[in-house]
């Protein structure tokens, strides 16, 4: 194991993390200032195609691809376009089925492929360590739609939280466990506000008194 592996694989992010459909993502910029900072010589390759495209296609969807070289040592990593339901883009719209009903999948265009190259590098950088821990779990087989979740537990976490440091910590481990159910992660996106509102309300108010 390298010495950067083993340094990077070490850094908390947690502050740094945002979830969304029940995925956690890290900015690239933030990524890529922080692997920099602790590998000098890391470069990045966004792979093309022959015509120069930096994304691939096939009745699967789009795909898009780079590659990251630290110390000699080089990672390739892949990512399909996907929507903000994480469902795959096609060069056409298409629809699928759920329990409430048909939704629609928009076709791809050169926004969604940057989002998707730019996912794709934090990705990337992950094989090398940096985050990696994020991406735990990722990669489970999909059973349908999810099943109902027991959000108690998961919600007093959240309202028990002393700091912002320990909501921010309960609100991501509540998200993670409620992965790919929205309603789910709508219940604890208002209890975290609320949280955060009682644990300012009550830091200002211990401000006070101490005058």
């Amino acid at each position: 194991m390298s010495k950067s592996f083993t340094q990077l694989r070490t850094l908390n992010v947690n502050d740094r993390v945002e979830s969304k459909e029940g995925l956690s993502y890290l900015s690239w910029a933030w990524a890529w200032d922080e692997i920099k900072q602790h590998c000098p010589d890391v470069t990045y390759e966004v792979i093309k195609t022959p015509e120069g495209l930096p994304y691939f296609e096939s009745h699967a969807g789009a795909m898009v691809y780079t590659k990251v070289t630290i110390e000699g040592v080089t990672h390739e990593m892949w990512l399909p376009v996907m929507d903000s339901k994480n469902k795959a883009m096609k060069r056409e719209p298409y629809t699928y089925k759920t329990r409430s009903g048909d939704k629609t999948v928009e076709a791809f265009t050169m926004f969604d492929v940057n989002k998707a190259i730019m996912r794709c590098l934090v990705k990337n950088l992950a094989m090398f360590g940096l985050a990696l821990y994020i991406y735990a779990g990722e990669d489970l087989p999909s059973e349908g739609d999810p099943e109902p979740i027991d959000l108690e537990p998961l919600v007093i976490a959240i309202q028990q939280a002393a700091t912002m440091d320990d909501l921010k910590k309960a609100y991501i481990a509540g998200i993670k466990a409620c992965k790919g159910n929205q309603d789910a992660q709508k219940v604890l996106e208002s209890a975290k506000d609320n949280r955060k509102v009682e644990i300012s309300s009550q830091a200002h108010e211990a401000k006070e008194n101490q005058q």
